[in-house]
């Protein structure tokens, strides 16, 4: 399973920075494969494993944050595994 997520303090400033740091450092230190970019950060694991990570990185946040937002899209596909670099390079063949 493939989770993108996004996890947003609000009420805390426009500057969030340090908020989300936080979520993506949980997401480092779970072990999980991972990616991030500007708008969300991507997490594969098992269903549990996933989830807790997502919860523990809303939890990071809203320790400091009086509000939290998140976002959160889901690709539940049974016994794939390495789904964050094979889609990736799916679309990369197509585009040479």
């Amino acid at each position: 399973m493939i989770v993108a997520f996004s996890v947003t303090p609000l009420g805390v400033g426009e500057d969030v920075g340090e908020y989300v740091a936080d979520a993506v450092r949980v997401v480092r230190e779970s072990g999980l494969p991972h990616r991030t970019d500007a708008m969300f950060t991507s997490v594969e694991g098992e269903w549990e494993e996933v989830m807790d990570v997502v919860r523990r990185a809303v939890a990071a946040v809203e320790a400091r944050a009086p509000r939290v937002s998140l976002v959160l899209k889901a690709d539940i596909r049974p016994g794939v595994t390495d789904g964050l670099t094979a889609k990736v390079e799916t679309i990369e063949r197509h585009l040479t």
